[in-house]
C-alpha cells in the first residue's frame, strides 16, 4: 500500500509511509558520515512538486532542505538539535497540498 500523504526514505534504504514526528526523529537519528547520510521525505509519486531533505553537514549538525515548486519555496538551513528539525518538518510538511499526491 502506496504512502497517503507522503513517505521518508534514507539513503540506506529505509523507508517508511507517511511517517509520525517519533519515526523522522528515528530516521534522523541514525544518519552518520558514512554510508546513511541523508533523508528525503515527499509524496509517494513520481515527479512530486515538494521534498523536504535531511542531511549531515560536513562541519557537523544537519543541513535541511525544504523544496515545494507549487509555492516556490526552496529554505536551505543548518541545525544540530534533532527535536527541533523533526517538529520543524513536521509543521512545514502539515502545510503542504495533499489533494494532489494521491
Amino acid at each position: 500500500m502506496a504512502a497517503e500523504y507522503y513517505c521518508a526514505d534514507s539513503e540506506n534504504g529505509d523507508h517508511i509511509d507517511d511517517p509520525s514526528e517519533d519515526a523522522l526523529f528515528d530516521l534522523i537519528s541514525e544518519l552518520n558520515d558514512t554510508g546513511n547520510t541523508f533523508v528525503v521525505i515527499q509524496p509517494d509519486q513520481d515527479d512530486p512538486v515538494w521534498f523536504a531533505s535531511v542531511a549531515v553537514h560536513d562541519e557537523g549538525g544537519y543541513e535541511i532542505v525544504r523544496h515545494d515548486t507549487t509555492h516556490r519555496e526552496h529554505h536551505v538551513t543548518t541545525e544540530n538539535g534533532i527535536d527541533r528539525i523533526t517538529s520543524d518538518l513536521i509543521i512545514w510538511l502539515a502545510a503542504r497540498d495533499f489533494q494532489n499526491t494521491a
